[in-house]
């Protein structure tokens, strides 16, 4: 008797086990986890301006504009169109474009050159003339040996290589959103304020 009483006892315990296991199971398979908000649903046709340049370097704008312009062409994601047809427009601007020697010969001649170029850009939802997003310093950069040396190149070829960095990047934080992308942080230094809690005891004359 005693064993058939144990027996039931543990076949009812493995029974609510089972249960309450499949009851987390489901609990868990239910879990909602909404997916990121990118882009509103009514943006399907983009427009790309023209890139402003606020540098002294001339021409760039026009060599960014055309590459951002290809890589959302290519990517096929949205539809590229005339402002007046858009329901979203992408802009920016050159902020800097650094262009430096960092390393030198033996006879202080420059070997190497390193190159920054800086943009901000922003995207404006056309129907409700909002700013949705901006990245206010993203950063293109790239060091690399002077022509002249074994696999070096020219700053031109430099530059070609950095408008397609900054048309890549530009295009995944449109598609990818938030976080897709990182940029230079601005750090500001606050200016110091003078103590004037104790002032200076005027001297007698």
């Amino acid at each position: 008797m005693k064993n058939n009483l144990y027996g039931f006892a543990s076949l009812a315990l493995l029974a609510s086990l089972a249960f309450f296991s499949s009851g987390c199971a489901k609990d868990q398979s239910v879990v909602y986890r909404p997916s990121p908000q990118i882009m509103p649903s009514h943006i399907r046709k983009l427009a790309i301006r023209p890139f402003v340049n606020k540098t002294q370097q001339f021409g760039l704008e026009d060599k960014l504009t055309i590459s951002v312009n290809n890589r959302f062409l290519t990517d096929g994601t949205y539809k590229i169109t005339a402002i007046e047809e858009a329901d979203g427009i992408l802009q920016g601007e050159i902020l800097r474009y650094i262009h430096i020697p960092v390393a030198y010969d033996s006879n202080l001649v420059a070997t190497q050159y390193k190159l920054d170029v800086v943009v901000r850009i922003s995207f404006v939802d056309k129907t409700t003339n909002e700013i949705l997003w901006e990245e206010p310093n993203l950063v293109g950069a790239m060091a690399y040996p002077v022509s002249s040396l074994p696999g070096g190149m020219t700053e031109e070829q430099v530059r070609a290589i950095i408008w397609e960095r900054l048309s890549k990047d530009i295009l995944k934080r449109t598609i990818s959103g938030f976080g897709a992308v990182t940029g230079e942080s601005q750090r500001k230094i606050a200016p110091k304020v003078p103590d004037n809690s104790n002032p200076p005891t005027p001297t007698q004359p």
